[in-house]
């Protein structure tokens, strides 16, 4: 598969998260595509790797999203985590934006 619509630009607020499901190769993959404080667009996976829980409910600080659930703090550019109790990096993909729409390939990692 290649980049497909995820949203629109302006689905997301700044500092703020969107859940979007998007069809991959292996199956339906969750994504939390992420406005960081600076307004840059990312796509990333939407599961904690510690707790299995939605990163999109957590909260945007800076270029980091914090899982509500144990304060796991995740890297939205590489998806590693910043601190315990995760240490297993998560999943990021490339984002493409065409005009006002959000693109994202879920078959690639960056």
């Amino acid at each position: 598969m290649t980049a497909q619509l995820a949203c629109y630009a302006s689905d997301v607020p700044t500092g703020g998260t969107l859940r979007v499901e998007l069809e991959a190769e292996t199956g339906t993959v969750e994504v939390a595509i992420v406005r960081d404080d600076d307004g840059e667009l990312h796509a990333i996976s939407d599961i904690c790797s510690h707790g299995a829980v939605s990163l999109s409910d957590g909260e945007v600080d800076g270029c980091t999203v914090e899982c509500w659930l144990h304060g796991s703090r995740f890297d939205l550019r590489t998806g590693k985590p910043l601190g315990p109790p995760a240490v297993t990096p998560v999943p990021v993909y490339p984002v493409t934006l065409d005009g006002e729409r959000v693109l994202v390939d879920v078959d690639r990692t960056l």
